[in-house]
C-alpha cells in the first residue's frame, strides 16, 4: 500500500459545492497545505486564490457539460488568467452517448486552444454514464485533442462516480500517455488504494483527511 505522503501528493483537494464561501475556500487551502495535497480544486468564480503551496485547479462547463464549447473555452481562459494552473472540463456527455465523437473532439479542442498550453487540461468523461466502448472512444478522443488527463466524474452525476473497472479501462486506453484522475464518491483509504492500483494517477477528493488517515506514514 502506498504511504500517506505518496497519496497526498496525488490529491486534488476539492470544494465545488455551490454554497461554498470564500472562508470555506480559505479553509480548504489551509487543510491542503497541512495534508500535503498536490492541488486544490475550486469553482472558477472563487478565483483568484492564494494557495501558497498547492497548485490551483478549477473546472469548466461544470457540472453538466452542456455549455457551448466557446463558453467553456472562455471560462477556462479567464480562470487561467486568474491563476488556475489546471482546468478540469466536462465533455458533452450526451454527444458521447450518441457516438458523436467529432463533437466531443471539437469541444475539447476549443478548450485546449483557449488556454493555449498555459494550463494542464483534464477531461471529465462521466464514466458511470457511458458504456465501456464509449469510455474507450472518449479517452482516445481526449488524447487526440491534446488533453493531459482523463477524469472519471464530476461527482454530481446521479449515475455515480469513480469505479475500479472504469479507471482500469481508462488507464489501459491511454497507456500512460495521459494521466488518469479518479473522482466522485471516494470516501475511504480502501477505495483510494483500489483506484490507484487500477491505474489512477490523481485523486479528486473532498474528504481528503479521512482518506489519508487510512494510509500508513
Amino acid at each position: 500500500m502506498p504511504t500517506r505522503a505518496d497519496v497526498a501528493a496525488m490529491i486534488d483537494h476539492t470544494l465545488l459545492k455551490p454554497e461554498a464561501t470564500a472562508a470555506d475556500v480559505a479553509e480548504l487551502v489551509a487543510e491542503a497545505r497541512e495534508l500535503g495535497c498536490f492541488a486544490v480544486c475550486v469553482s472558477p468564480s472563487m478565483l483568484p486564490v492564494a494557495a501558497g503551496g498547492p497548485v490551483i485547479a478549477t473546472v469548466a462547463g461544470f457540472p453538466s457539460g452542456k455549455h457551448h464549447s466557446l463558453v467553456k473555452g472562455a471560462e477556462a481562459r479567464l480562470a487561467v488568467e486568474q491563476g488556475a494552473a489546471e482546468v478540469d472540463m466536462v465533455i458533452d456527455v450526451g454527444a458521447a452517448r450518441a457516438g458523436d465523437y467529432n463533437t466531443v473532439l471539437a469541444d475539447i479542442l476549443t478548450v485546449r486552444e483557449a488556454i493555449a498550453g498555459q494550463a494542464l487540461l483534464k477531461v471529465i468523461i462521466e464514466s458511470a454514464a457511458l458504456s465501456d466502448d464509449a469510455i474507450v472512444e472518449v479517452c482516445r478522443t481526449a488524447e487526440q485533442a491534446g488533453a493531459d488527463f482523463v477524469k472519471t466524474s464530476t461527482g454530481f452525476h446521479p449515475a455515480g462516480g469513480a469505479t475500479v473497472p472504469a479507471v482500469r479501462l481508462m488507464a489501459e486506453t491511454v497507456g500512460g500517455r495521459l494521466g488518469v484522475k479518479a473522482s466522485g464518491g471516494i470516501a475511504t483509504a480502501e477505495q483510494a488504494a483500489a483506484l490507484i492500483d487500477a491505474g489512477a494517477t490523481r485523486l479528486g477528493l473532498s474528504r481528503s483527511r479521512a482518506v489519508l488517515d487510512g494510509f500508513p506514514e
